[in-house]
């Protein structure tokens, strides 16, 4: 494929004609791509400093973040569930009478919170499919029209029956923003944004469940359906503001190039960078990478993921992102419900756990600077080390035998539980997107998502199960002693994430695909040097 050479500095005008209109057609040779393009490209993604990719690439950021909104509405209906159980008015009307006040039986509490996981199973899969056949803006388009209809079922359920099925129905559609939203921000942003981009997505996370929260805690004084109704409205917001700016995102450039449209794929391009960007040489770039997956036989289905040239880039992809089940992260659901077990008056466990998000909040800002000065791989392992400690402490703290010092005991779990939520989310939770993304091939890359997030999701589903007979009062009633329990997983996840998970900073694609090709060694990745 013959290409005119141009400057491709970043601040030279870029000149008029498209990359498309440069392709003499009798010239076409496919897989042969202007060396010099390339190598332009790849020079300037590591030159380029964090403060001038966003000066370069502001939209970039702007549509990577509006994409990210759906995970705001992923994060929010599991954790409003769990705020839910401790409502006084959800558990009148939603509950029975268990030694003189009214609590949601175990059961019922299980088969809710299933339709998040289940959701995310179901969901991760079936998104894909469109998402390569009609693209990553209408397929996220389509799925906020459907979750505004699923909310009309839990904001007028009355009967747990019937806001079961809203659960599950909503759920399956909010398993897709998971798929969606790292995929698309890393398909739009240069190597200097790509770690903060993606782990923005963790940052959604914490909004969300802090937006449910600051929610149901103003709504949880009501004696009417409204303390639970209201709540469930909300949701609306997000997907009305989602819809009218839809129809000016700009598709993924990525798989415009996928789908042979590479005069759209440039002007997605230039949409996304400043003026001063000449975007050939990143389309020079994308169109060179896909070609050498192909030449590599990466695939594009779900049996590709499991292939010997894709088989270790899907193991870490899913470990990263199951190790955020195992090591505690649906403790974050019940956070409100456990600082109640634990002792604690509703209104102050209320604000207990809004400051437990708020904390998450920080740690996720803080990800950002850590993110700019050091790998990925060593934010990971000391972020997951000290989670194995904080929760091996917490769970101690609850065999002490002196109960005349029980409030203090229960204080001081509840603010060890502060901190461990503030360092999973500079840690595993978002660098967790981060690897998730860099590590999957280009051309897999919505399917090893969407593999990981269902494997995730899995465990969440046995995770939704476990916890509520762990900490219910009429069941296992274990309290703080589920600390033994996810800190005996995260230590088993850390010895894991030591030997396979590998430095990825500050590679381009085409780069990770090559090392991984090459059977790099894990401890290798960071020093690793390609010609």
């Amino acid at each position: 494929m013959a290409v005119t050479e141009h400057s491709a500095k970043y601040g030279d005008e870029p000149t008029t004609s498209t990359l498309h209109d440069d392709i003499q057609k009798g010239d076409i040779v496919v897989g042969v791509i202007a060396g010099e393009e390339v190598r332009q490209a790849t020079e300037h993604e590591h030159d380029m400093s964090f403060f001038e990719a966003v000066k370069l690439y502001p939209t970039a950021v702007f549509w990577s973040f509006f994409f990210s909104l759906g995970i705001i509405m992923t994060a929010f209906d599991p954790q409003l569930l769990g705020n839910l159980y401790a409502t006084p008015a959800f558990q009148r009307d939603f509950g029975y009478l268990y030694e003189g006040s009214y609590i949601v039986s175990a059961p019922w509490q299980t088969g809710l919170s299933m339709g998040s996981p289940i959701g995310q199973v179901v969901g991760a899969f079936c998104a894909t499919y469109p998402m390569e056949w009609f693209g990553r803006k209408k397929t996220f388009g389509a799925c906020v029209v459907l979750t505004a209809s699923f909310i009309f079922i839990q904001f007028f359920a009355r009967s747990l029956p019937i806001l079961l099925v809203g659960e599950l129905l909503g759920g399956l559609v909010l398993g897709t923003y998971a798929t969606i939203a790292p995929t698309y921000a890393s398909e739009v942003c240069p190597v200097a944004l790509r770690g903060i981009l993606t782990s923005y997505i963790n940052l959604c996370f914490v909004i969300g469940q802090l937006i449910a929260n600051g929610i149901c805690k103003g709504t949880s004084t009501l004696n009417t359906h409204w303390a639970y109704s209201a709540p469930f409205a909300s949701q609306w917001f997000w997907c009305l503001i989602i819809l009218l700016g839809f129809p000016f995102a700009p598709e993924s450039p990525w798989w415009l190039c996928r789908q042979g449209r590479l005069e759209d794929a440039e002007k997605s391009l230039r949409r996304l960078a400043s003026e001063r960007v000449d975007v050939k040489p990143t389309l020079a770039m994308i169109i060179e990478t896909d070609r050498l997956e192909l030449e590599m036989e990466a695939g594009s289905t779900y049996w590709d993921c499991f292939k010997a040239i894709n088989r270790r880039r899907t193991e870490i992809a899913v470990g990263v992102y199951s190790i955020q089940v195992i090591s505690g992260i649906y403790l974050v659901g019940y956070a409100t419900y456990f600082f109640t077990l634990a002792g604690l008056d509703t209104s102050k466990a209320f604000d207990m756990s809004i400051g437990f998000l708020s904390l998450g909040f920080v740690g996720t800002i803080f990800s950002w600077v850590l993110l700019v000065r050091f790998g990925r791989r060593v934010i990971y392992n000391t972020g997951l080390a000290m989670l194995v400690i904080l929760l091996l402490i917490i769970g101690i703290l609850d065999c002490v035998p002196n109960y005349t010092n029980r409030p203090a005991i229960i204080w001081a779990q509840s603010s060890l539980m502060l901190i461990w939520n503030f360092c999973y989310d500079f840690s595993v939770g978002p660098v967790c997107f981060v690897i998730l993304c860099e590590v999957s091939a280009t051309k897999l890359r919505s399917k090893t998502v969407a593999v990981a997030t269902a494997v995730q999701a899995f465990l969440g589903i046995i995770m939704t199960i476990a916890i509520p007979y762990l900490i219910n009062p009429d069941q296992a009633n274990a309290r703080g002693k589920i600390g033994f329990f996810f800190g005996g997983l995260a230590g088993v996840a850390l010895i894991w994430s030591y030997f396979r998970v590998p430095e990825t900073r500050g590679r381009t694609y085409e780069e990770l695909d090559l090392m991984f090709s090459r059977g790099v060694k894990t401890r290798a990745f960071k020093s690793y040097r390609l010609e």
